[in-house]
């Protein structure tokens, strides 16, 4: 969502001895970190960070399990609870248990009998609107999943496809979890029937289809709603120049589901020691609290603080759906093969 640093360093050329002075990241597009932070990390431990994106977190995951004999790095970030089993089933990460482990908030846990994944950070999925549309329109926004199915907000709505966007799939797991296994399939029927534009990832619905985000207004979208972040909105305020008083975005806080980001290491990692430092670092209190302002998400560490433009414009759900992980992995790949046919066919 923000501006991204590749922090890239020369390697000593110890790569395959596991002694490297470089460790590699691999990561989504979303990878974001302020440069004194890794600067930080560089002076403290020694080594050089290489950060390498993959594309969407699909994307991205499916690649590092195709690659996990020789992989591209040492850390892999950015697997979340919707995608995990497909990554702890394909032996994709080492266990290993980050130093700081016991400050991360107990509910963002996972794998605590093995400890393959180290939580990082934490969001929320939710439908996003824009409010001068509805402001013009004297339409009072949407606020819950039973809104987006009435007559007023028809062809209004832009989501991505749950089969290759995370915050798709993250939208389709909220509505299978509101409405259960018997549910959810004819919910999205009378989505369908109200006129539910589907693109292929959250680029292109945020910042393209959308009328209420600075590149949707630019790129002339005409959707007032789009499946996005909790979190959007700081985005709005923090890159508007002059600065708005308020967000222009809004959340409709009864859409929200509950994502949880992790980083592991990587089975066939060449530089384990750099690795594990690496994961020590990211759930340090010095990159929790760099993390709102630059992912736009929510820090998993106890006690680490959040910006007043993230608590003021961008407030976590009060009461997300969620899932627990075992279901979606039982679950996820039926569920958007149904999905598919049920809403691109």
């Amino acid at each position: 969502m923000a501006g991204t640093l590749a922090a890239c360093g020369s390697s000593d050329g110890g790569q395959g001895s596991g002694d490297s002075k470089t460790v590699t990241l691999v990561s989504h597009d979303s990878w974001a970190a302020s440069k004194d932070v890794i600067a930080a990390f560089e002076k403290q431990s020694g080594y050089k960070v290489n950060v390498l994106e993959d594309g969407d977190a699909g994307q991205a995951v499916n690649k590092a399990v195709l690659t996990k004999d020789n992989p591209q790095g040492d850390v892999f970030f950015g697997v979340d609870n919707t995608l995990l089993s497909r990554a702890l089933d394909n032996g994709l990460f080492q266990s290993y248990e980050a130093k700081g482990s016991d400050r991360i908030a107990p509910e963002y846990r996972a794998d605590q009998d093995k400890h393959r994944v180290t939580p990082i950070d934490t969001g929320d999925i939710c439908v996003n609107y824009d409010k001068k549309y509805f402001a013009d329109h004297k339409l009072d926004p949407p606020r819950s999943f039973d809104d987006l199915v009435k007559p007023e907000y028809k062809n209004l709505l832009v989501t991505e496809n749950a089969s290759t966007s995370s915050p798709g799939l993250g939208f389709l797991l909220g509505t299978a979890a509101k409405y259960g296994d018997g549910g959810w399939e004819g919910y999205w029927k009378k989505l369908k029937a109200n006129g539910v534009k589907v693109v292929d990832g959250w680029e292109q619905a945020y910042n393209e289809e959308f009328s209420g985000s600075a590149g949707g207004k630019k790129a002339k979208g005409d959707r007032p709603l789009v499946v996005s972040y909790a979190s959007s909105p700081p985005v709005e305020v923090v890159y508007a120049d002059p600065k708005p008083a308020e967000a222009p975005t809004g959340v409709a806080q009864g859409t929200c589901f509950r994502q949880v980001e992790y980083a592991g290491l990587l089975s066939n990692a060449k530089n384990t020691k750099g690795g594990k430092a690496l994961l020590d670092f990211l759930i340090s209190e010095r990159f929790q609290e760099d993390m709102p302002l630059n992912m736009y998400v929510y820090p998993v560490r106890e006690g680490a603080q959040v910006p007043p433009e993230f608590v003021k414009y961008g407030p976590q759900a009060e009461d997300p759906e969620t899932m627990d992980p075992a279901k979606i992995a039982d679950n996820r790949d039926q569920w958007v093969k149904s999905w598919t046919s049920l809403v691109l066919k």
